[in-house]
């Protein structure tokens, strides 16, 4: 069995994010490439955003603390501390309306072996 803290992985990103010229850091603390199931913390200050992406599988987003902004072409969803969100497979994109720490899950499917979550990793420069 793994254990993480979510809460100590957030303060370190919140941390890494605050001092990034791009405002954000993120680190896939469970699965990757020989894994399914894919587990990303991604930290964004305010104001700060992942441009448009697709997800390679079925994803969910998981606010845990702040708010943050979900558009997919012309409809978008905001989740505050404690939402989930399930993640259009259109591109779409996210911004933190605040101060933020989200977690994204994707269940990788098919021959999909890069993707939102591989592109978040090492987001922190």
């Amino acid at each position: 069995m793994l254990k993480f803290s979510l809460d100590a992985l957030a303060r370190k990103h919140l941390d890494t994010a605050a001092r990034s010229s791009a405002g954000r850091s993120a680190e896939t603390f469970y699965g990757g490439h020989e894994h399914v199931l894919r587990q990303t913390l991604v930290a964004l200050m305010r104001g700060s955003s992942l441009s448009g992406h697709e997800t390679p599988g079925e994803a969910t987003l998981y606010v845990l603390s702040g708010r943050v902004r979900l558009t997919a072409d012309l409809d978008f969803w905001e989740g505050r501390t404690g939402d989930l969100l399930i993640l259009p497979s259109a591109e779409h994109s996210l911004e933190a309306l605040e101060e933020a720490v989200v977690v994204l899950t994707v269940a990788m499917t098919g021959e999909s072996t890069n993707g939102s979550a591989s592109a978040m990793r090492g987001t922190s420069a």
